[in-house]
């Protein structure tokens, strides 16, 4: 699928109730979980410790952080859609979100995604965005909610 360009909130607002787009896979490898650990002061030994976790954890495998596979939507939101003439743009929160599955180490996951709702609040467009994390061959996704963000357009 092709990256979704923005130009105007009147733009913006004619996806309302429709999916906006489907990011790249991106691979969750040991090395971002270890990255993440050390960013986060997080080393709890499912996400780290490789050997300890084939051994005891439910999974057999080392697992990535839920913060770790919501810190990722940023980055596969940007593959999705470009939003031009901002002066800003503003994540204003996160609503419903669920962790449903761990992603496993070396899986690979995607960003789904739909309008929800938008509305104009005085000149500030304020977006809300349906989000799946899905897991490669999985039915049921890593992470489900929706994101709110104000989109500050020099045109509105």
């Amino acid at each position: 699928m092709s990256k979704l360009i923005v130009n105007s909130y009147e733009e913006f607002a004619s996806h309302l109730g429709r999916q906006l787009g489907v990011s790249e896979w991106l691979q969750v490898d040991q090395e971002r979980i270890n990255n993440f650990a050390d960013a986060t002061l997080d080393h709890q030994w499912i996400h780290v410790d490789e050997a300890r976790a084939k051994a005891e954890s439910p999974y057999k495998s080392t697992i990535a952080h839920g913060y770790l596979t919501l810190s990722l939507l940023p980055y596969m939101w940007n593959q999705i859609i470009e939003v031009n003439n901002l002066k800003m743009m503003v994540n204003y929160g996160m609503d419903r979100m669920r962790f449903g599955k761990p992603v496993l180490t070396g899986s690979r996951v995607r960003l789904v995604t739909t309008l929800n709702a938008i509305e104009n609040l005085r000149g500030i467009c304020k977006a809300q965005i349906g989000f799946k994390i899905e897991i490669e061959g999985e039915k049921k996704p890593a992470l489900e909610g929706e994101a709110t963000f104000l989109y500050y357009f020099t045109n509105l």
